[in-house]
């Protein structure tokens, strides 16, 4: 298994075990691919949920550039749904279970097909 599908394997259980949810495979792979090499950095891998620079960070280059939402009121209860689901005391929210919490949320999934 490749460095890549272990991390895919590692975030659909995050969405099992601390999301509830059942991961659309196919859809995670296309939103971790996306990711980028963030993926295999640290520090980029994950994001600061209590950290409002980041959170504005993951609305425009995300929500905005990616997804080609508009800037409204929805992105942060969006985003805030999000960290909800993923679970306000989890420190480690990995960046590609949030983004795909984020599509989902949004019904964006047309954007990585």
């Amino acid at each position: 298994m490749s460095k890549r599908e272990e991390l895919i394997a590692k975030y659909a259980g995050d969405l099992e075990k601390k999301c509830g949810m059942k991961p659309d495979m196919k859809l995670l792979t296309a939103v971790t691919i996306g990711c980028g090499p963030s993926i295999y950095n640290a520090d980029a891998s994950t994001v600061s949920a209590g950290d409002k620079k980041e959170l504005d960070r993951v609305k425009k280059n995300f929500l905005m550039k990616k997804l080609g939402l508009k800037d409204t009121p929805k992105l942060d209860e969006g985003i805030q749904a999000a960290i909800t689901t993923y679970g306000k005391s989890n420190r480690n929210k990995y960046r590609a279970v949030f983004y795909y919490l984020l599509v989902k949320h949004f019904r964006k999934g047309s954007v990585y097909k």
